[in-house]
């Protein structure tokens, strides 16, 4: 089965939909690029998705995204793995339904609050590894905390947003897993009710959200 912890509960790796660098400097400034993701980001209120999710062997498996800002989103995995992932706008909670576990991280501890937070600061912890007529690619990392990982965030060019659309995320952790994420059927400010984020708790049968 793969690294579901790698998904969210670690960070995220370097390798999208897109090749990156292996080195780049880091600006002191924003640049146009960064600038340009900024302004994608803060004119998301939602977005839902298809994803498919493959860990550093090629295993993968597919489902269903759906984001609201701030700080909700849910992963719904295919049937037949009981497994859901969902931020409730403070923390992340694994769910294996299977082993009746719940794992629970503060999104501020997540390399995923780049993408869930509504006005991420990107100046600081993110560089620009990719900028052309086709797409961007940044990856970023909190120099304050580097335990939590890296995650780069792959965009094309054109349609969705401020003219970007997210297609892929990778995430690598201090111990090396990888995974990454790829999108397709992005809808960008759809309604998405708040309900959307409710799961039910394996240990209580209660409903959560």
């Amino acid at each position: 089965m793969l690294r579901f912890k790698t998904l969210l509960l670690a960070a995220l790796p370097a390798a999208a939909a897109l090749p990156v660098p292996s080195a780049v400097a880091a600006a002191a400034q924003p640049s146009p690029a960064l600038e340009r993701v900024q302004a994608h980001f803060r004119a998301v209120a939602s977005m839902t998705a298809n994803f498919v999710q493959t860990d550093r062997r090629g295993r993968s498996l597919n489902g269903t995204l759906t984001l609201k800002r701030p700080a909700r989103m849910r992963f719904e995995y295919q049937k037949g793995v009981p497994l859901l992932v969902v931020g409730d706008g403070k923390a992340i909670h694994v769910v294996d339904y299977q082993v009746k576990r719940v794992q629970r991280l503060p999104i501020v501890n997540s390399p995923l609050s780049v993408v869930l937070n509504a006005r991420p600061d990107l100046s600081r912890i993110a560089r620009v590894v990719r900028d052309d007529a086709g797409a961007i690619v940044i990856s970023a990392r909190d120099p304050q905390r580097p335990e939590f990982g890296t995650i780069t965030l792959a965009f094309a060019k054109g349609g969705g947003p401020a003219g970007l659309t997210l297609q892929a995320w990778t995430v690598l952790d201090s111990q090396n897993n990888q995974t990454t994420v790829r999108l397709s059927n992005q809808r960008f400010n759809v309604p998405v009710a708040d309900t959307a984020f409710r799961w039910t708790d394996p240990r209580t049968g209660r409903t959560i959200g």
